[in-house]
């Protein structure tokens, strides 16, 4: 643990550093692609960097905040987009908002704020889950799905909140959430678009829908370009989280996790298209049902595709292992 430790702080100094070159470009190149080419190096280290540790969770928190976020923030930012443009108004919020997976809350209106008990129930069921898993092999594999599909979420949460808060203290803004309740989705556009890990579409609209949808409009029809556009955002996505997959592995890729991602964007596209339809208008299900067709939906999919990488490799073992370390280290070293 202390020397992953080293090497976790290593990494996010160089990142830091390479961060704040990127900061001085804007002053001294134009955007464009010639500011993109300056950028490129360290787009490349972001890839390079997860791969030097062996703690699964120092290997996502690497991987998602600079080999997907800080990367796709970058190379947006190469054309003056995203959301480090407008250019903040020093570095160490230029760095943040590169870093981490927060962006300022531009809607007063629409904050969402939950209480501060709410962290507390989810710190005890995360708890609970782990003792859990000492009695897997009396469970059904179903019943398991739901656990695993409870702990990464629970574990984002639970991790990005204090993270929230002590940047918000550091910055002196108010940030958006990370997540909005996802168990509560209506639909797979609700749950992907309004829901879920909500820093990751935001960027995706930015860096692969719009982009994709403006070329294709040129040559076919407007509902087609946006089906283009939603796959290939989905698709994007799926090889993103490939690469992270194989830093968690370090095994060759078997697709599954790009076709989960491929089928959730043609079914999202297909459920956009439907609701433009009257005969779908006309329908109305109730919220109850619709929450678990969407919820029961993801679950499901993500057994058939998305887990089985991970489980194969021992990585849900070695996750709640790590969290057990991590809690006894720290009472050794601070209590």
């Amino acid at each position: 643990m202390e020397e992953e430790l080293k090497i976790f702080m290593k990494v996010w100094v160089s990142a830091i550093i390479s961060i704040s070159y990127c900061y001085y470009l804007s002053t001294r190149i134009k955007p464009g692609v010639f500011r993109l080419l300056f950028i490129l190096p360290v787009c490349v280290q972001f890839i390079f960097l997860p791969m030097c540790f062996s703690s699964l969770h120092f290997i996502g928190s690497t991987a998602f905040s600079l080999t997907w976020l800080a990367n796709f923030k970058l190379i947006l930012f190469s054309f003056d987009n995203g959301p480090l443009y407008p250019v903040p108004p020093n570095i160490s919020q230029f760095i943040c908002f590169t870093c981490f997976p927060i962006k300022l809350q531009q809607n007063a209106k629409h904050q969402i704020h939950l209480p501060k008990w709410v962290f507390a129930i989810r710190v005890a069921i995360f708890s609970v889950l782990l003792k859990l898993y000492d009695y897997k092999q009396h469970m059904s594999s179903n019943v398991l799905l739901v656990l695993y599909s409870l702990h990464i979420y629970l574990e984002f949460e639970i991790l990005l909140a204090p993270l929230k808060v002590l940047l918000i203290m550091a910055l002196g803004c108010d940030l958006e959430p990370q997540f909005n309740e996802p168990y509560l989705a209506t639909s797979l556009q609700d749950f992907w678009g309004r829901r879920w890990n909500l820093m990751v579409p935001a960027i995706l609209r930015q860096a692969v829908y719009v982009p994709v949808r403006r070329i294709t409009e040129r040559k076919m029809k407007s509902e087609q370009a946006k089906f283009l556009g939603v796959l290939a955002t989905f698709h994007v996505s799926g090889v993103v989280h490939e690469l992270i997959f194989f830093y968690f592995t370090r095994e060759p890729p078997t697709g599954e996790v790009t076709l989960f991602f491929i089928l959730h964007g043609v079914c999202t596209a297909a459920e956009v298209a439907a609701k433009r339809t009257s005969l779908l208008n006309r329908w109305n299900m109730s919220m109850m049902v619709s929450r678990l067709l969407t919820v029961g939906f993801v679950v499901v999919t993500g057994g058939w595709l998305f887990f089985p990488p991970l489980l194969r490799s021992g990585m849900i073992e070695r996750l709640s292992h790590e969290v057990f370390l991590s809690i006894d280290f720290i009472k050794q070293n601070c209590f």
